[in-house]
């Protein structure tokens, strides 16, 4: 089984591993694991063999490698993986503190109280066309009236599963998708509202970096060009400032100035990340989306690129809409989280008070689904309690219920209306 569960959403990849889990034990047919994830190993496996360029660095029992590992690249790569619960009685989000790292800074991001985004009421549906005149028939409600707002130097994390509507918020806000209805304010204007040549410039202040860098980057451009691109559309800088510009942007994502004359299919995914954040960072924006950014990352390298995100975040005192499935990376980096559910926030408020406190069915299955970095702690087909996702698509003609929420302490917002699970 070769990355089976890379990149999906924590409760199918649950379900997934305790399906194959279940089916070996039912059949008494072997299983290879070809994996990055390491609490995924404990979950799965009953011995390992960690790899390193090419090489077998490690062999042995799961418990022993786990409890007792002997090489410095399976230290490495045990230190890297976020735990949920790790940031217990913390405030503020931190970086982690990886092997070898020691000197880089490991201080608390403190952000601020002022309020740069507000999103009121946001309503985002697609037709479904049917019938022999191909007519609108019946719309997918993908975002159903969403509010919320991101400080300035903060990180809000919108999380859930495949298909719950969090990345066609983040399309939503910067309009690559055009909303139903709702307000987006930023600097005082209704970003939905504004005329295309207004949009253009907003969108400097606003920008994205998407889950798959291979498929958002230009096969056929060089490095150099596709971080330079956003500079030569939207600012009045010269050619050598451009290429100056992006020197010191490659170096502060960590990238070797060489890699300026390459394509991407030449740099690993981790660093085609960076390149991505490059750009993202090209026109000094004040808001970056970060569509799972580092989901289809290998955990060494996600932990990197997280820590960089939270490096430039305390320098450039940037705000982060952080959209992931994971909820124990969603811990580390935040500090307000919303949970969506079927196109819905079902619970939202501050990273300490969700992950303390959590009131929401939704919200305790998702946490209950993170795989646990301990072989003696596996998770059982039984012990998993998810329900069907029942379907998004509603006729014309359908009204939906407005939310009702209910304060449990201050900004601390749970759903008490009905939102399908």
């Amino acid at each position: 089984a070769d990355e089976p569960t890379t990149a999906l959403d924590v409760t199918i990849q649950a379900e997934i591993l305790a399906l194959i889990d279940r089916l070996k034990r039912e059949t008494g047919t072997a299983v290879m694991f070809i994996t990055h994830d390491m609490a995924v190993v404990a979950q799965m496996a009953d011995r390992v063999v960690v790899m390193y360029r090419g090489n077998k660095v490690e062999e042995g029992n799961v418990i022993d490698v786990f409890e007792n590992p002997q090489h410095d690249y399976t230290k490495s790569l045990l230190s890297a993986v976020p735990k949920l619960g790790e940031m217990l009685g913390k405030k503020y989000p931190e970086p982690m503190k990886l092997l070898g790292e020691s000197k880089k800074s490991s201080k608390p991001l403190v952000g601020t109280d002022e309020v740069l985004l507000e999103v009121k009421n946001l309503v985002t549906r697609f037709p479904v066309a049917g019938g022999l005149l191909r007519r609108t028939v019946a719309q997918v409600h993908a975002v159903e009236d969403v509010s919320f707002s991101i400080k300035r130097g903060c990180t809000l994390a919108l999380v859930g599963e495949s298909g719950c509507g969090k990345s066609t918020v983040g399309r939503s806000l910067l309009r690559l998708v055009e909303p139903l209805s709702g307000e987006v304010r930023m600097a005082g204007k209704d970003v939905l509202k504004l005329p295309k040549d207004e949009l253009r410039n907003i969108r400097s202040d606003m920008q994205m970096v998407f889950q798959d860098p291979f498929a958002s980057l230009d096969p056929q451009m060089l490095l150099l060009d596709q971080v330079a691109e956003p500079m030569r559309n939207f600012s009045t800088m010269d050619e050598r400032s451009i290429e100056e510009r992006v020197e010191g942007l490659f170096k502060r994502v960590e990238l070797p100035k060489s890699f300026l004359r390459r394509y991407p299919h030449e740099l690993s995914g981790g660093q085609r990340q960076r390149v991505a954040i490059a750009r993202a960072l090209a026109l000094n924006p004040k808001l970056i989306i970060a569509d799972e950014a580092v989901s289809a990352l290998d955990v060494s390298v996600q932990a990197q690129v997280l820590n960089l995100m939270m490096e430039l975040q305390s320098e450039l005192e940037l705000s982060f809409l952080f959209i992931s499935h994971d909820m124990a990376v969603v811990e580390r980096v935040s500090h307000d989280v919303g949970v969506m559910y079927l196109g819905r926030l079902v619970e939202i408020g501050s990273r300490q008070a969700v992950f303390s406190n959590p009131q929401h069915a939704y919200t305790k299955a998702l946490m209950s689904a993170v795989p646990i970095v301990d072989p003696s702690k596996k998770v059982l087909e039984g012990d998993l309690k998810f329900k069907q996702i029942p379907s998004p698509i509603h006729p014309l003609d359908y009204e939906a219920e407005k939310p009702k929420y209910k304060e449990v302490t201050e900004g601390h917002f749970v759903l008490t209306s009905d939102c399908g699970y």
